[in-house]
């Protein structure tokens, strides 16, 4: 049997916990078994709603305590699913919670992880697993040999698949532990489409000279529904908050369609958005290294080119 890992936040479901119920319900029918799901803490979602994603059964545990992520809390909750369901293996996103709780649970059940997954394993010999490496510049293929396998599945490398069906949905009898992290406030950024969860990002870097301008990159976001970001150096001189940095050292993010206006480039940069599907560069520099990476580049001044786009987005949304 194959379980995923559904994430939620305040009671609602990731978009890439679709992507990673997609998956294993594609594993599943490459092995010929089944897929469930567990869910913690409370939601608002009807999670028998998860059958359209072709999982047979979602095992619940709705504690209170679970309604804050605590890694070691949650590790110990879906080691009992998979043990008492008898999983062979674990599907989880490889966003920011599955990256803290699939290594703790890979030790608790001394399963083989693979982490940053972007394709289905070959079984023909074996289970090998394809993975990015080298922050997304090249590939390896990992074999899992343990009985349990774990993987964790890149965000926006695998299609979600919708079909029709109902999830039987069963509450699951399991210890929870009270957690040891006590939670003192909860900061909320408001009325921004999330970075993580974004099918467009715009991002600006230091070539708008100054954050007086980012009128140019928050006006196009707005009109296409994207999340804004930018590069470190504009994080760290203040001109945006820390939160919108997106890079290796920084948010790794692989929406559908990112823009990059004023931004060089480097190599800290890309290794935080290589992951996109289609990169749009707008550069005045003809040599900046972007434009290697970029599906669509444009060489010329951002504040005479973005201006033009604006506008030619507007006229598209007034005639749809």
């Amino acid at each position: 049997m194959i379980l995923i890992f559904i994430d939620q936040s305040e009671g609602h479901i990731k978009k890439t916990s679709f992507e990673a119920a997609s998956y294993g319900v594609a594993l599943a029918k490459q092995l010929g078994t089944s897929a469930e799901a567990v869910v913690l803490g409370s939601t608002q979602e009807d999670l028998s709603g998860l059958g359209k994603y072709g999982i047979q059964k979602v095992h619940t545990l709705s504690t209170d305590s679970l309604n804050t992520l605590d890694a070691q809390v949650y590790t110990k909750a879906i080691a009992q699913v998979a043990q008492s369901t008898g999983a062979s293996v674990v599907v989880f996103s490889n966003n920011t919670t599955g990256k803290a709780i699939a290594p703790r649970l890979s030790v608790r059940l001394q399963a083989g992880l693979v982490s940053g997954a972007v394709a289905l394993p070959d079984t023909s010999n074996g289970f090998v697993v394809k993975k990015t490496v080298f922050s997304g510049k090249a590939f390896a293929h990992i074999a899992i040999n343990t009985a349990v396998k774990i993987i964790a599945l890149n965000p926006n490398s695998f299609n979600i698949s919708i079909t029709e069906g109902l999830a039987t949905v069963a509450p699951f009898n399991a210890t929870v532990e009270q957690s040891k992290i006590q939670v003192a406030a909860v900061n909320k950024v408001t009325g921004e489409v999330p970075l993580s969860e974004a099918d467009i990002v715009v991002s600006g870097g230091r070539g708008l000279k100054g954050p007086e301008n980012w009128g140019l990159v928050t006006e196009l976001a707005s009109l296409l529904g994207a999340a804004t970001a930018c590069s470190r150096p504009v994080a760290d001189i203040h001109w945006r908050p820390h939160h919108e940095h997106v890079g290796q050292t920084g948010l790794a993010i692989a929406p559908n369609l990112y823009f990059a206006i004023g931004i060089s480039g480097a190599i800290q940069h890309l290794a935080g958005v290589n992951r996109s599907k289609v990169i749009v560069v707008i550069n005045k520099d003809p040599e900046a290294p972007f434009f290697k990476a970029a599906d669509y580049g444009i060489v010329g001044d951002a504040f005479e080119v973005m201006p033009k786009i604006i506008e030619a987005v507007k006229k598209i949304r007034a005639t749809a």
